[in-house]
């Protein structure tokens, strides 16, 4: 008997596949972005750009800031790389 056949012959009843519920999608950081209506938490993606590079993005008066950084969530982030892509840094 192999190391994965004794653990499976150890392994609780109720710890099979599926028996945990996954936690709802809903995260808990709104998009700073105010058309977008999605979440910026990280383990859903989310990015934070800083408050120039969103100015650049958006305008002025279209998203919300904090502390210098704006949370984003992932498609309003891709949307911002695809639109910089092609720019250069240096």
């Amino acid at each position: 008997m192999g190391f994965k056949a004794k653990a499976r012959k150890n392994k609780p009843q109720n710890a099979d596949k599926g028996a945990e519920k996954k936690k709802s999608s809903a995260g808990e950081v709104p998009c700073a972005v105010k058309s977008c209506d999605r979440f910026a938490d990280k383990k859903l993606g989310g990015r934070s750009l800083s408050f120039d590079d969103a100015t650049e993005m958006w305008g002025s008066g279209n998203f919300v800031s904090t502390e210098g950084r704006v949370r984003v969530c992932k498609s309003c982030y891709r949307a911002w790389k695809k639109e910089n892509k092609n720019d250069d840094m240096y």
